[in-house]
């Protein structure tokens, strides 16, 4: 079945027919209509699921890992101070092993007040130990709610589906709707090694003296290096079932390519434009988009990377006082290989700007006329 729904409602479309069993959420904007419409689906029977209305992001946060800890798939959804409020039970999700997936719909943080996109709420969080997907199209997000269920619920580790407030959480796009029982066969029920019943009493998150922590986090890094390789293989047994593959990276262009622009959501989108046309002028352009951002895909990157010589990367961020962060992770990523590759790091469209197909066309401009950046951050489109 195919339906013209917006982005939000294709994460709520993905999380039910993941079949989540409880749902807590509070409403934000640009976040509402996710939990709005699933609150419906609990109402009416599409969804056997319980809906939990709390008082804050936090409980939100906190109700899921109760209901995660009893065995039940959970799904919440929000943007920017809400995310940021949720930041301690992050830290509880992960450490705890808690798969939950969120959707989170980029929202620029404020102060000055701002409902439009950015990238700085979901960067915030990179280093709770959750993983993080970045979408660039309304099917995307609804296939990516779906294998995140699959890839959290097998290593024990929280997923985020990050995508852009109004520039895809709002907009309305053709959606193809797996049937429910191909999805069922994809992803199975929750079936957790450990949960909270008193037939089989456990406890969770009790002290943990400094003899057992650091291999607790030992273990979450070591699983959380697993996510790569069992993105791609879900992302292959997805397609044999439903005709899509989606996997760390997409790459477009860029086996030829003498600039690649290195973008992330629905920048993306613009970019495979201007790179056509910048090949109809003669200029090999290429665009890498990162789909999975932590953890970093760094074989993915430098397999692609390493042959180009010159690298632009488009930051919807700011990480204040260093460089955008999609730049850092390239650069990161790129540091110690033997590559020619010449890395910039551009930043535009903060706080819901839009970045334009003239933005990447300077960003072009800018990057072949240059042997090595003179600067390191270019910002694109500030008034002055």
């Amino acid at each position: 079945m195919k339906k013209v729904i917006m982005g939000n409602h294709a994460l709520s479309y993905g999380a039910m027919l993941s079949r989540a069993q409880v749902i807590a959420a509070y409403p934000i904007t640009p976040q509402t209509q996710v939990v709005e419409l699933l609150s419906e689906m609990c109402a009416d029977g599409t969804l056997n699921a319980k809906f939990i209305k709390v008082e804050s992001e936090h409980s939100a946060m906190a109700a899921c890992l109760g209901a995660s800890l009893a065995g039940a798939r959970t799904f919440t959804a929000t943007s920017a101070q809400g995310l940021a409020l949720m930041h301690e039970m992050l830290h509880w999700a992960s450490g705890g092993r808690m798969p939950v997936v969120m959707g989170n719909i980029n929202r620029a943080m404020a102060p000055g007040w701002s409902i439009w996109t950015d990238q700085n709420d979901s960067l915030s969080e990179r280093d709770t130990g959750w993983i993080q997907f970045y979408c660039s199209s309304n099917q995307e997000v609804l296939d990516t709610v779906i294998q995140a269920f699959k890839v959290s619920e097998k290593l024990m580790i929280p997923s985020m589906v990050i995508l852009d407030a109004f520039s895809l959480s709002h907009t309305y796009e053709v959606v193809e709707i797996p049937e429910q029982e191909k999805v069922d066969a994809f992803l199975p029920p929750f079936q957790p090694p450990y949960r909270l019943t008193p037939e089989d009493p456990h406890a969770f998150g009790g002290l943990t003296s400094p003899d057992h922590y650091m291999e607790f986090r030992y273990k979450l890094q070591k699983d959380i290096e697993k996510v790569p390789a069992l993105v791609e293989e879900t992302g292959r047994e997805y397609e044999k079932m439903f005709g899509r593959y989606l996997g760390q990276v997409d790459d477009y262009l860029c086996e030829d390519a003498e600039l690649v622009f290195v973008t992330s959501g629905t920048a993306g989108s613009t970019a495979r434009v201007v790179v056509d046309e910048l090949r109809n002028k003669g200029i090999k352009a290429g665009n890498l988009r990162i789909r999975l951002f932590r953890p970093f895909p760094f074989e993915k990157v430098r397999s692609i990377l390493s042959r180009i010589p010159k690298v632009a990367v488009l930051d919807r961020n700011v990480s204040y006082g260093h460089h955008g962060i999609f730049y850092q992770e390239v650069k990161s990523a790129m540091y110690g290989q033997p590559s020619p590759a010449a890395i910039f790091g551009f930043i535009a469209g903060l706080g819901g700007r839009d970045i334009t197909k003239d933005d990447y066309k300077e960003i072009a401009n800018y990057a072949l006329k240059k042997d090595k950046p003179e600067e390191e951050i270019v910002w694109i489109g500030v008034k002055k």
